[in-house]
């Protein structure tokens, strides 16, 4: 069996299986120390909202881990601006915070929203403000206003206006299969199809701006990488080199993909310009397997995955090509990494004892912190704030997505009855 072989097999060990369905997020652990928060429904005037925002919020600071929204029907009162509030009465509820906010529309196709946060011990305002709106955009609002209610009580960026990435498949009745490319909200709602095939679809990865997807698709008999504009829907090969072309990564500018090519004869990691073309060789270790290249936020370095060693380890090179350093000791099997924003740690695949694990590995210390307990668990993904790392495993012999965040408190599992899911990636902060 050739070494090419060999790859395709290391990359396609954990194939999608199902297709397009809303995912639904169930938080399974580490909730015990969330903060308390009183989330109003949102007042109405005119024609009523088709999203009811304030629960959309509530759901997403309920799913972060941070917070734990009051149920309503332990709400002292339902005001919706700042003079309806008797702060007295919501520090009995022991809330941190309290959010308010008010819908209106007069045809129902534009709507005006507004909400105010407050700390409900001071009486102050953390930070309000107001919107217009259509009603088709509702919904992306309310996870905006959840970043900004999160990022007032914590200081860090919010995520919930960001986008998963991720893989399914669905058997036909004659027993094929037919792979799908599918993008949604954050929190699973909103699912949309961008790409169908009757074969494999892999490695996708969003281009820094959020306006482009990146893939390998076997559509044409061979792997192929693709680009594909997110609102034209537009797309083009990039490479489809003889061999394997597979593992693509954007570079923090945007201007080129880091990918896995055998178009010299073994797996190595390459540099393209997309601009103009030009394909620079980085490793050249022609007894190794070199893939799954990510770079580091400087965009002078990358992070890839190489047997060199007799076993998948995880090394880094300069961007431009040089030696190698190794980066993870501890463990006999380390692949598929990926940097947090701020260059500081790497999420990585960590196998013990056979089995397979999340991990995290401080790039400062090599200190590793393994954060799952399933041990069927792959390709993970942080978040772009680096709070949280989506990922791959299975439940009850079905693939699912989940997350964690970086110190294994928070626990959250997405899925779907009846499909499988694989591939996850997670989006930059949509702009």
């Amino acid at each position: 069996m050739t070494k090419i072989w060999l790859t395709l097999i290391w990359l396609l060990a954990f194939l999608p299986w199902q297709a397009q369905a809303e995912l639904v997020i169930e938080i399974t652990g580490g909730t015990e120390a969330a903060l308390p928060i009183a989330i109003v429904p949102f007042g109405n005037t005119g024609f009523a909202p088709p999203e009811d925002i304030s629960h959309v919020i509530s759901n997403d600071l309920a799913r972060s881990g941070r917070f734990a929204p009051l149920p309503q029907q332990d709400l002292i009162s339902q005001p919706h601006e700042k003079a309806q509030i008797n702060f007295q009465d919501w520090r009995l509820l022991r809330s941190e915070g309290l959010l308010v906010g008010k819908v209106d529309s007069i045809d129902g196709e534009t709507y005006q929203v507004q909400f105010q946060l407050f700390d409900v011990y001071k009486a102050q305002q953390l930070v309000g403000k107001r919107y217009q709106v259509p009603a088709s955009g509702l919904r992306r609002l309310a996870h905006q206003i959840a970043d900004e209610v999160y990022q007032a009580l914590t200081g860090e960026v919010g995520v919930f206006s960001t986008r998963l990435a991720f893989v399914t498949a669905i058997k036909n009745v004659d027993g094929t299969k037919r792979f799908a490319l599918q993008v949604s909200d954050s929190d699973g709602a909103n699912p949309r199809t961008v790409l169908q095939s009757k074969q494999p679809i892999m490695s996708p990865n969003w281009s820094p701006d959020g306006e482009r997807l990146t893939y390998v698709s076997f559509e044409n008999g061979n792997a192929e990488v693709f680009i594909q504009e997110m609102t034209s829907g537009r797309r083009n090969s990039v490479a489809a080199f003889k061999g394997l072309n597979s593992a693509p990564s954007w570079s923090p500018d945007g201007k080129k993909l880091a990918l896995t090519l055998s178009k010299a004869g073994n797996p190595e990691i390459y540099v393209l310009e997309l601009a103009t073309g030009n394909l620079a060789r980085v490793t050249h270790n022609s007894q190794a397997i070199d893939t799954e290249a990510v770079w580091m936020p400087n965009g002078n370095e990358l992070v890839f995955t190489s047997d060199r060693g007799g076993r998948p380890q995880i090394y880094k090179v300069p961007a431009i090509g040089g030696k190698a350093e190794r980066l993870t000791f501890e463990g006999s099997y380390n692949a598929s990494p990926d940097i947090s924003p701020d260059g500081q740690m790497m999420t990585m695949v960590h196998v013990q004892n056979g089995k397979f694990y999340i991990a995290v590995q401080d790039l400062t210390t090599g200190a590793v912190h393994v954060l799952t307990d399933t041990g069927r668990d792959e390709s993970p993904s942080f978040a772009p704030n680096g709070r949280m790392i989506l990922y791959a495993t299975e439940q009850k012999g079905k693939g699912v997505l989940a997350a964690v965040s970086v110190d294994g408190r928070i626990h959250q599992r997405l899925g779907e009855s009846g499909s499988e899911v694989r591939e996850p990636a997670w989006s930059p902060i949509r702009k």
